[in-house]
């Protein structure tokens, strides 16, 4: 990630739409990671079927904590935008996540510029 400013892959822009899932009762949301928590949670030791309440509290568990941490995001930064910047801000006494967070931009960096290289040399062997 380059030093001082946002990258453009970092950063977001977001929209109001009509019929945002945010003021609907939790029970009346979309299911949106249920595959991929029900394999997390095998992954961590549970059963490799876990009770559907379990994945469904999970879940709600993620999304407010999704939810949440865009609202702040976007208190944070500027208008209407969330930044890399400004999750890193948010999370920067939470070591753990602070770890993680930065480990994935460099791991992001590193696939984008071998992206890059690789494409650069595919283009100049077709020439």
């Amino acid at each position: 990630m380059a030093e001082g400013g946002a990258d453009k892959d970092t950063t977001l822009e977001f929209e109001e739409e009509e019929g945002d899932q945010e003021d609907a009762p939790l029970e009346k949301r979309k299911k949106m990671f249920s595959k991929e928590l029900r394999c997390m949670m095998y992954g961590f030791g549970d059963d490799q079927n876990p009770y559907t309440e379990s994945v469904d509290l999970l879940e709600d568990l993620v999304i407010e904590f999704i939810t949440e941490m865009t609202k702040k995001s976007m208190e944070v930064g500027r208008l209407g935008r969330i930044s890399a910047e400004d999750i890193i801000f948010l999370i920067r006494k939470d070591p753990k996540k602070y770890s993680r967070v930065k480990e994935l931009l460099l791991m992001s960096e590193e696939l984008r510029k071998a992206r890059k290289a690789f494409d650069e040399i595919k283009y100049a062997t077709t020439k």
